[in-house]
């Protein structure tokens, strides 16, 4: 049974008054991916937030491989390993496609060697090679989503956290998008994928995690959802 990379155990939090999260337990094990689901404005951006220490929970805990992380600042959660590809990408505009990249870049916690160094990224993603001294305000939709997935990359991350990387996309563009993240999990990465799109989260994740209103509604699996054990238009209106 793979050990749990990534634990939230009973988080309340909330945007002033707001009640935005309500014991929201979930846990994402070592080298799996985790799909979280749920309509818009159900909690799902909040959980990273949470996690990647832009939000302090008023209740609950984070784990990050055993050591409570809940209420750290940022640079210290991405410090321990954790690194999010966010909604929208947010790439840097006014820099080129290596300067993005090599800004990142973050050697592995408890000194061990780069396991994704310039290089090596570029060997991965080969257009953002031939491109490497562009500005990356020039590049594609699809190209600019492959370069904040690449960036993410350069932290060197144990857990990585991918907040809707196919929004706005076209069909193909997003089969690649699945395609790299398929194989990041296969190279044994902890992802935590948060999308609209139930499908692409069917054909990735090992596990799902469905929110509706800042609660845990569904824990299951592909598997049991293919079976109909869980109907996941029930939870998200279409399917």
């Amino acid at each position: 049974m793979a050990h749990e990379a990534l634990i939230l155990e009973g988080i309340d939090a909330y945007y002033g008054d707001s009640h935005v999260l309500q014991q929201v337990s979930l846990g994402l094990g070592e080298g799996r991916l985790l799909g979280l689901l749920g309509r818009n404005g159900a909690g799902k951006t909040t959980c990273l937030s949470v996690i990647v220490g832009l939000l302090r929970p008023r209740r609950g805990r984070v784990g990050l491989f055993g050591e409570d992380v809940a209420g750290a600042a940022p640079e210290a959660i991405a410090v321990r390993g954790v690194a999010l590809v966010p909604q929208g990408r947010r790439i840097f505009r006014s820099l080129s496609v290596r300067e993005n990249l090599v800004v990142a870049q973050r050697r592995p916690l408890g000194g061990k060697r780069f396991l994704w160094s310039l290089e090596r990224v570029c060997e991965a993603f080969p257009r953002l090679a031939e491109r490497r001294e562009q500005s990356a305000a020039l590049l594609s939709g699809g190209e600019q989503q492959m370069l904040a997935i690449a960036r993410a990359l350069m932290a060197n991350p144990r857990v990585l956290l991918m907040d809707e990387p196919s929004e706005g996309l076209a069909p193909q563009i997003v089969a690649e998008v699945v395609a790299t993240i398929r194989k990041l999990k296969d190279q044994g990465l902890s992802i935590l994928l948060v999308e609209q799109n139930a499908r692409l989260v069917m054909d990735l994740a090992d596990d799902i995690v469905i929110l509706n209103s800042g609660r845990i509604a569904v824990g299951t699996t592909p598997v049991a959802v293919a079976r109909g054990t869980v109907d996941l238009g029930q939870h998200l209106g279409v399917f």
